[in-house]
């Protein structure tokens, strides 16, 4: 499910309102961080076009660190708001980069890279994705270590970036599959999500709906952002009596407008959004 938290409330809080300029400027110094991650932030959020944008980002991202597992600060916090922005402003000149941040060490920005590239429709991204999927559930979808809820690649996101790129190749398919078969719901959903997308078969759509009566709302809000993503303008009335928060079924409804066709017509999906309001 795309749509992990873009920046940390404390921050968010804590910001104040800046304008373009100033948001190229604090992310140009380097003395403070703080002030880096949310210029990151603020230039992805409001869809930058300066000229100077997308070059500031990509130099952001190339000053990410090893990742220390025993430090309390985290080092790669503005690389990967920087990855998140890339993906945003839509530029395919930062898909290099972010393709060599697939190789890094942090599993967290590996991942805030994998949306990145999806986001852009990478395709140069898919072999790479494919490559590190590859060992399947036992061996990608597995914890990084006994109590560790950390798997050992992000697959959620890199599932979800195959399937928003679009390549649909017999290879990529056959790497996705056994997704659907992993002890985490999020991933099974994630697995659907990209399916769908790549072969438009209702299968998976309706693996996606059977989820939204999963008992973990966490599941079911993932459900309905997949089934938006997707557009299986089928899945309305189901959407409609999740239980969930009205918000996030709007959302869900607008993916359908967005992204569906076919029946439900439009109108039918718009005056289900009106009732929700």
């Amino acid at each position: 499910m795309a749509g992990t938290n873009d920046l940390d409330p404390a921050i968010s809080a804590a910001g104040e309102p800046i304008s373009e300029t100033e948001a190229l400027n604090r992310l140009r110094q380097n003395d403070d961080q703080s002030h880096q991650y949310y210029a990151a932030w603020w230039l992805g959020r409001m869809r930058s076009r300066h000229p100077e944008a997308v070059p500031l980002l990509q130099a952001a991202l190339r000053r990410r660190q090893p990742r220390e597992a025993t430090s309390l600060v985290e080092q790669n916090a503005v690389a990967r708001n920087a990855a998140r922005a890339l993906g945003k402003l839509g530029d395919p000149q930062a898909i290099p980069d972010l393709l060599s941040t697939m190789d890094d060490d942090d599993d967290g920005l590996r991942e805030a890279a994998a949306r990145a590239l999806g986001e852009l429709r990478a395709e140069e991204a898919v072999p790479l994705l494919c490559q590190r999927l590859a060992s399947g559930v036992t061996g990608a979808g597995a914890p990084q270590a006994s109590g560790n809820p950390r798997l050992r690649e992000p697959c959620e996101a890199m599932l979800e970036a195959l399937g928003d790129i679009g390549v649909s190749d017999p290879g990529v398919l056959v790497v996705i599959e056994p997704f659907l078969a992993h002890d985490r719901p999020l991933i099974r959903s994630a697995a659907a999500r990209a399916l769908f997308q790549l072969t438009g078969d209702e299968r998976w759509g309706r693996r996606l709906v059977e989820l939204l009566a999963h008992p973990q709302l966490q599941v079911r809000r993932a459900a309905l952002m997949d089934l938006g993503a997707v557009g299986w303008r089928l899945a309305l009335e189901p959407i409609r009596s999740t239980l969930a928060e009205n918000s996030l079924k709007l959302i869900a409804l607008r993916g359908l407008v967005e992204n569906g066709q076919g029946p439900p017509d439009t109108e039918t999906v718009l005056m289900a959004m009106d009732d929700l309001l």
